[in-house]
């Protein structure tokens, strides 16, 4: 198996940024249980997300020759919003290729249309119940780490 195949098939990499704390916890849970091999990682806002990608990791934990594969973006957070961190990721030559989800939400079609501006991959709201959490992970994981083929990053 080459190390592509290793990357894909065995360590989906799922990074969230996301200053609150409950949606954090059902996000990781509902990712978990639909993918026992995903490696669910956090950050608390956009400036903690650009350091975790720069591997200026602080107190996270680094993962070993393995760069996130998806992240899932919270428009409104503090220090550094969704929309300045997506627009850092997709004009850094190193990030670009890393999949980009907005996750918020907010339903604004302002919002919609300037993430779509800015590069983003796709644009979900975040469901009102756990269990349409539940089911919107397994729609995400199926979609990102088994139908399309998306670049190494390395």
């Amino acid at each position: 198996m080459n190390k592509r195949e290793k990357l894909i098939v065995n360590n989906y990499t799922i990074l969230i940024a996301d200053d609150d704390a409950d949606d954090r916890l059902m996000a990781r849970e509902a990712f978990c249980e639909n993918f026992s091999n995903a490696i669910v990682q956090f950050v608390h806002d956009g400036e903690e997300l650009m350091d975790y990608l720069k591997e200026n990791v602080g107190n996270y934990f680094k993962i070993q020759n393995n760069k996130s594969q998806l992240i899932l973006l919270d428009l409104n957070m503090p220090k550094k919003d969704g929309k300045e961190a997506l627009v850092e990721i997709k004009q850094n030559k190193d990030f670009k290729e890393i999949s980009a989800i907005i996750f918020s939400t907010s339903r604004s079609d302002d919002d919609i249309l300037k993430t779509y501006d800015l590069g983003v991959n796709c644009y979900i709201a975040k469901p009102n119940t756990y269990s349409e959490l539940l089911e919107l992970a397994k729609k995400i994981g199926n979609y990102w780490f088994k139908t399309v083929e998306l670049p190494f990053v390395a």
